[in-house]
This record gives C-alpha cells, sequence and structure tokens, in this order.
C-alpha cells in the first residue's frame, strides 16, 4: 500500500501536534467511541510514522497535507487520546502511538492480503501487469521484441513497469511479477530461472590510454576502481572487489548500477558490471573476462495466488515458450 518501509524512530512525546488535540487527553470519556473510528484513517497515522512529517505523508499517500491533518484529528478524536505530536525535527508518536503501531500495520497487511484475493480473482485477459526489474533492463525490455510479441498476442493486457532502488515486496502488492537476479529466498513466491546473468570488469578507453589494461584479477589492486555504495554496499560485486583488491584505490562510488557504470564510461576508475548493459557501450572495454563468482541466475517470480490467474499465468507461459526472446535481454 506504501512505496516506503522505513519506519520513522520514535521516542516518547514533547507535546500534542494539533491545538485542538491539546486536551484529547482529558477526554477519556470519549475513549468508547474506539470501535467506531474509520479503520481507513490508519494510513494516515503510519505514513507520518513512517515519514516523519506531515507533509512527506502526504506525498506518499497522493492527498494535500490538509488532508493528512484533518484525518489525523479525526482518528484523534475518535480513539480519545493524542497518538502523534509535534517536535522540532519533525512528527512522533506518542507513547500510545507507538503501542498501537504494530496492530495497525497487522491491519495494514492484511487489507493488503485481501486486496490481492480481489485482483486475483478476476480471470480475463485483460488489465495491467505491474512488473519490477532493476532499472537498466526497462529500456531493453521495452525495445524488444519479446515484448513486442507478447502485446501483440494479448492486446487486453498491458505492461506497467515499477521501478525502485530496492526489491519490491510482491506480498504486499507492490507488483505483480519481478525479473531478479540471484537465488529467491522469499519462499511465499513462486517461479523458476530463465536465463543467466553474467558480471565482466570494464574500463573505458579513455581510462585504459592514460593508465594501461589490467591483465589479470590480481592487477587490480594497481589500479582505481569505481565501488559501490549505499544498498550496493553487501552487493556481491562490492564484496568481490574488496576481496580481491583490498588495497586499490576508490576512485568514486555510487549507489546504483547505472550510476557505477556511467563513472566508468567517465573514465575514473575500473569495476565489475553486467555484462547485459555494458557491452552495449562502445565507450566501455571488457578488460577482464567473466567473473564466475558474480554469476547469477535471473528468475521470473509472482505470488502463488497470482500465478494462477489467466492474467500472470498468460505472462509467464509466454515467456517459457519465448526464452529465446527474452534471454538475449537479460543476457547481451
Amino acid at each position: 500500500m506504501h512505496r516506503f518501509l522505513h519506519r520513522f524512530v520514535m521516542k516518547a512525546s514533547a507535546g500534542p501536534l494539533f491545538p485542538a488535540a491539546a486536551n484529547l487527553q482529558s477526554r477519556r470519556a470519549e475513549a468508547h467511541n474506539v470501535e467506531m473510528f474509520d479503520w481507513n484513517d490508519l494510513r494516515y497515522l503510519l505514513a507520518v510514522a513512517r515519514e516523519g512529517s506531515t507533509l512527506a505523508a502526504a506525498r506518499v499517500l497522493g492527498v494535500n497535507q490538509s488532508t493528512v491533518h484533518r484525518r489525523l484529528v479525526e482518528l484523534e478524536r475518535r480513539v480519545g487520546f493524542a497518538l502523534v505530536t509535534r517536535h522540532a525535527t519533525g512528527y512522533r508518536l506518542t507513547s500510545l502511538g507507538e503501542a498501537l503501531l504494530p496492530s495497525a500495520e497487522r491491519v495494514e497487511a492484511e487489507i493488503s492480503l485481501l486486496q490481492n484475493q480481489i485482483r486475483a480473482y478476476g480471470n480475463d485477459l485483460v488489465g495491467v501487469i505491474h512488473l519490477t526489474c532493476p532499472e537498466p533492463l526497462v529500456s531493453r525490455l521495452v525495445g524488444s521484441s519479446y515484448l513486442a510479441l507478447f502485446h501483440e498476442k494479448h492486446p487486453g493486457l498491458k505492461i506497467e513497469f515499477v521501478m525502485s532502488d530496492r526489491y519490491l515486496d510482491l506480498g504486499k502488492g507492490e507488483a505483480d511479477v519481478a525479473l531478479r537476479s540471484g537465488e529467491p529466498d522469499d519462499e511465499t513466491l513462486v517461479g523458476r530461472k530463465i536465463a543467466d546473468s553474467i558480471w565482466a570488469v570494464y574500463a573505458s578507453k579513455s581510462y585504459l590510454q592514460h593508465h594501461g589494461r589490467p591483465e589479470r584479477v590480481a592487477d587490480l589492486g594497481q589500479h582505481m576502481l569505481v565501488g559501490f555504495d549505499g544498498m550496493l554496499v553487501n552487493h556481491r560485486a562490492a564484496k568481490w572487489l574488496s576481496a580481491v583488491a583490498p588495497g586499490a584505490r576508490i576512485a568514486a562510488r555510487n549507489n546504483s548500477v547505472l550510476g557505477v557504470l556511467h563513472a566508468v564510461k567517465s573514465g575514473v576508475g575500473i569495476a565489475p558490471l553486467p555484462t547485459t548493459i555494458a557491452d552495449m557501450e562502445d565507450d566501455l572495454v571488457q578488460v577482464l573476462p567473466p567473473v564466475h563468482d558474480l554469476a547469477r541466475g535471473w528468475y521470473l517470480l509472482t505470488r502463488a495466488d497470482l500465478r494462477q490467474t489467466s492474467r500472470i499465468s498468460s505472462f509467464f507461459d509466454f515467456t517459457f515458450r519465448h526464452l529465446d526472446l527474452i534471454r538475449p535481454v537479460l543476457m547481451g
């Protein structure tokens, strides 16, 4: 239901969020109305807790900031106690708000499951398939005969890409289908391997002209490298680079594979990259062959309940019948 999963750290409150809420603690007689509050208002409480401000919560929910204020005021009125307070650094939950947060999250998860079940009930070959995959693949998929042929065979279905710098949660309905590299670790998902993910070491032509070419992996320690940062610090490529060239100079870091690609193209250093995207760049040279330790499989995944629907089943069946079309997109 939400694009962001990071929870804002909550501490003891210092004061009420809204002027109208200042007297809520003294109006405990209204607590009998708790069973009458609108469950939908929990979305606003969760968004403020996660984002730390009503403005950020409004952006996530796609509403006006005033709507967030109004719905929280109404929720507090129904509950009879203050749930959120305002601080100089943002918004925080009161002690009661913190206590209710796990239950609110469970309600959110159950509503998401209910929505997924309702969506899965339809069996017509019409509608949208929300597909998540690494950003570098989008342009390759859009321009491929694989996707063009799918739309030709199933004109009532539309592929809509859902992009994120993290793995989206299919179980919460953030996407219907995922194209991912690496062995799946979510037992609730079903699917199969459809291709191999291959990585090699690349440098730009300009870098090689000024610094020479490494002849073997051991030579990387003598070269300037482009490192992985942010959410990629634990990526297998980052760990491999640290292991084979622990003393190398890191000339630049980036928190996305595309960012690392552009840094290597600029000539600042060398880095391992997926052959899928790096081989397409005329300015890049594969200076070392594919690295076995970085090889993984490409998997097509979805939830078990969605796999049984005609909409998703048609996409999976088409893909399995046309692996000769999808593999060039994934492997270069």
